[in-house]
């Protein structure tokens, strides 16, 4: 659906109004995928709204750039103040944030070093990502004929446009085979991740979940629920999963920024457990929402707007 348009957008550094956040045609990363961002959240928590591991979030922004040797004309400190201002002049209780860092308007070609690198952060409401019943009753998935990219193609630990080329052609596929996402396979058969998210499977309460050297992106939800896990006392395997695993699991969910944590209920039309979210698929869910909706914040993850 489209976005509810708002009132300012935060452009190199000043607040622009959101028709005037324009761009060149001859922008580098228009032509060349040359764009690198990031997805946050702001949740309105009992305490007040607040952003969820913000400073890490930052953090990968800048880890994206660097593999790509473009140095973002800001600090960190000065991009998280910046998402906060854009916050408050938008009078946003909760919305869904987005950074973005890109070669913009210099010299043509592949070449990017003579281009300069902008940065703009937009805010904006959204929901559930998957759908509003997804949370609850789990969603339909399907392993993709795409796979994710091989090792020393493209680094798949950055978050940047040119990788989600890839991710949309998951997500395109699986919508118009009747799913709402797509599970990605590695260069070697093994799970990766879906179109925009991490995934956990569970299998005799055991969780399972894919290494980085499975092409994944290095999820900042997903280390939340690692560690939401072993409070709870769940044991966790971090390593190679095969695809058939899918069919035999007990639990299998999805977590993003976007997505949360959200359930699993078939993959190939196959039902994962009893069809419906297992017991520590909700269990996390209890512990996260507890956070970013209650604002029980004990690990520091949130930073109050």
């Amino acid at each position: 659906m489209p976005i509810n348009k708002v009132e300012k957008i935060w452009m190199n550094g000043k607040l622009v109004n959101w028709d005037d956040a324009k761009v060149h045609v001859l922008t580098h990363a228009l032509h060349y995928g040359s764009s690198w961002f990031e997805g946050i959240r702001c949740y309105d928590t009992k305490r007040g709204s607040a952003v969820l591991c913000l400073d890490a979030h930052i953090r990968r922004l800048f880890d994206s750039t660097k593999m790509y040797r473009a140095e973002i004309p800001f600090t960190r400190q000065q991009l998280i103040d910046g998402v906060k201002e854009t916050i408050r002049a938008n009078k946003l209780k909760a919305c869904y944030i987005r950074p973005l860092a890109y070669r913009g308007y210099g010299e043509p070609g592949v070449n990017p070093l003579g281009s300069p690198v902008d940065i703009m952060i937009a805010v904006w409401e959204w929901g559930t990502y998957l759908g509003s019943e997804a949370l609850d009753n789990g969603i339909d998935v399907c392993v993709s004929s795409w796979n994710r990219p091989a090792p020393n193609t493209l680094p798949t630990m950055a978050k940047s446009g040119g990788n989600y080329l890839g991710s949309q052609l998951i997500k395109m596929e699986a919508l118009l085979d009747g799913y709402a996402e797509g599970i990605a396979l590695d260069v070697s058969g093994y799970i990766s991740e879906g179109s925009g998210e991490n995934i956990f499977i569970v299998r005799d309460h055991v969780m399972y979940t894919p290494p980085l050297i499975a092409s994944i992106l290095p999820g900042i939800t997903r280390l939340c629920v690692m560690k939401l896990a072993a409070e709870a006392g769940f044991r966790i395997i971090e390593g190679p999963i095969p695809r058939e695993m899918l069919y035999v699991a007990d639990e299998v969910f999805l977590t993003g920024t976007a997505a949360e944590i959200t359930p699993v209920r078939s993959v190939d039309k196959i039902a994962v457990g009893v069809g419906k979210p297992g017991p520590m698929t909700k269990k996390l869910q209890e512990m996260f929402f507890d956070v970013v909706r209650g604002g029980a914040d004990k690990y520091g993850w949130l930073d109050f707007v």
